[in-house]
Formats: C-alpha cells, sequence, structure tokens
C-alpha cells in the first residue's frame, strides 16, 4: 500500500507508481540501471570527490560534518549506496534511502570561515540548500557518463537522453525543485560546463585537505586512484589541486583504459585495482 508521504516524493520526481513495488522506481531496462551496473564508474569516485568539494560550500560541510580525514571516501560510499538502493532497490528500499539522504542532509550547517571565490566569509551553507544539491548530483551524472564512455563505450544520444531523463527523477527525489533541474542533457551540459567556467568552483584550503587525504599514498591503490583522478579531472580543476598531468601520464591513462577494455570485453567481471597497471 503506498503512503500518502511515497505518493508525495513519487509526484516530486514525476514517477509513476508500479503496480508491483518490488520493481522498484526504475524498469530493469532502464538506461539508468544499465549505466549504474557498471563497476567500472568506481573508478571515478576520486573525480566525482574532487569536482563537489570544488565548490567552496560543499567543501565546507564536508570537512566540518564528516569524518573524511578518517575515512575520506566513506561519504562518497554512503552516497553511492543511497543512489544504488534508488536505482536497484524496490519502491519501498529506494524511498527509505531518498528519506536517510534527507535526514543526513538535515543536520549539515554552517557558515564560511573566509572568504572563497564569490563567498564572502560568514556565507551560510546548508546540505538542503537546492543548489548545492544539485552541484553534487550533477558531478556524480557527469562523471558516470564520462567514466562510461571512456571505459565502456559512448553512449548514443537516445541512450543518453534515457539516462538523462531518469537522472532527473533521481535529482527531484533528492529535493532539487523540477524547475532548477535542466530538462534536457544538452541544457545539463550548459549548466554543467558553466559551472566549470565559473568562479563558483574555487578550490579552496578545506577542499586540497581533502583532496590530499583521498589521493594520498598511504593506501595500495594511491597512484591508481591518484592518476585516475588527475586525468579524469577538467583541465582547471586538475591544476587548481595542485595534480601533475604531462604526455607521460597521459599515455598512461590511456594504457589503463585499454586494459579495462580488454578485462569487461573477456568478461573477467569488474576490473579488480591490483590487477590493473598503476599510473607512476
Amino acid at each position: 500500500m503506498l503512503s500518502s508521504d511515497d505518493a508525495v516524493l513519487l509526484r516530486r520526481a514525476g514517477l509513476v507508481a508500479r503496480r508491483d513495488p518490488d520493481e522498484g522506481l526504475f524498469p530493469r531496462s532502464s538506461w539508468l540501471r544499465r549505466v549504474s551496473a557498471e563497476p567500472v564508474l568506481l573508478l571515478g569516485g576520486g573525480r566525482a570527490l574532487l569536482l563537489e568539494v570544488a565548490h567552496p560550500l560543499v567543501a565546507a560541510g564536508v570537512a566540518e560534518h564528516s569524518d573524511f580525514r578518517s575515512d575520506p571516501f566513506g561519504r562518497l560510499q554512503r552516497t553511492l549506496d543511497a543512489l544504488g538502493a534508488i536505482a536497484f532497490g524496490s519502491r519501498d528500499v529506494a524511498l527509505q534511502a531518498v528519506r536517510g539522504v534527507e535526514r543526513a542532509h538535515r543536520r549539515i550547517r554552517g557558515r564560511l570561515a573566509q572568504d572563497a571565490g564569490p563567498f564572502a566569509a560568514g556565507t551560510a551553507y546548508s546540505g538542503r540548500d537546492p543548489e548545492l544539491v544539485l552541484w553534487v548530483w550533477a558531478t556524480l551524472v557527469d562523471t558516470a557518463i564520462v567514466v562510461y564512455e571512456r571505459f565502456v563505450e559512448p553512449l548514443a544520444s537516445r541512450s543518453l537522453d534515457a539516462y538523462y531523463r531518469d537522472q532527473c527523477a533521481v535529482a527531484r527525489l533528492l529535493g532539487v525543485p523540477a524547475a532548477r533541474v535542466p530538462r534536457r542533457y544538452a541544457a545539463f551540459r550548459g549548466y554543467f560546463d558553466g559551472m566549470l567556467a565559473s568562479d563558483v568552483l574555487t578550490v579552496t584550503e578545506p577542499a586540497r585537505q581533502i583532496a590530499e587525504r583521498v589521493l594520498e599514498a598511504r593506501h595500495a591503490s594511491a597512484r591508481l586512484v591518484r592518476g585516475l583522478t588527475a586525468g579524469l579531472l577538467p583541465p582547471r580543476l586538475r591544476a587548481a589541486y595542485g595534480l601533475a598531468w604531462d604526455p607521460r601520464r597521459a599515455a598512461r591513462l590511456e594504457t589503463l583504459t585499454r586494459s579495462v577494455q580488454a578485462l569487461r570485453g573477456a568478461r573477467a567481471g569488474s576490473p579488480a585495482v591490483d590487477a590493473l597497471p598503476e599510473p607512476r
């Protein structure tokens, strides 16, 4: 039985309640499920996280309301778990994940300690700010597309449009007003590229600390994560984070790309980190 609260959530997202609640919010044949099911999307985790915290208000929220120093990927993993439940879970599981995200965001609020890009010291931030939720969602969407098209296959325009339509429903579920979600993928590209070019994205000291903790060399796959993240980031932000890049590193990323594609082609399962050549 669909509760009134559940009905409100579905209506907010523009989703229809399916007859069988176990089927979930999205059809099994949807491009959202097809793309999201690819294990190689995990290779974009560092990129997505550094894109998120390039926004000073997001960086402040992560720095002050997470345990990134002891668990640098914990917040990203929780986000991915929630999105996985929304994409693949039954209706009840998916909507519980939406509410869990809302509860987590409710406690995130504070003020900037110092000027950052266009934001003055004292600017308030909130985990429920639709503009910040929109940006975090957008970094995950863009990263999924970039990684899928590099390591799996290019998406035909119809497939990309179908994937993006479902992602718009996810954004609305997460609390972004429908009027703020770019309606078509072309409009999304305009929004995202505009953000990349603007001073809204300003890498602050908290963002650098988060990046260094994510990319530091204490864990076995650090070189791989650092090389992938540097190669997949837009050049302006790569430079802002101080990540080295040159033709040799670019060639190693291409070698890694071919290795992942070969592993997938051989149906060897998801690419284990220790099976991939490490960028040096």
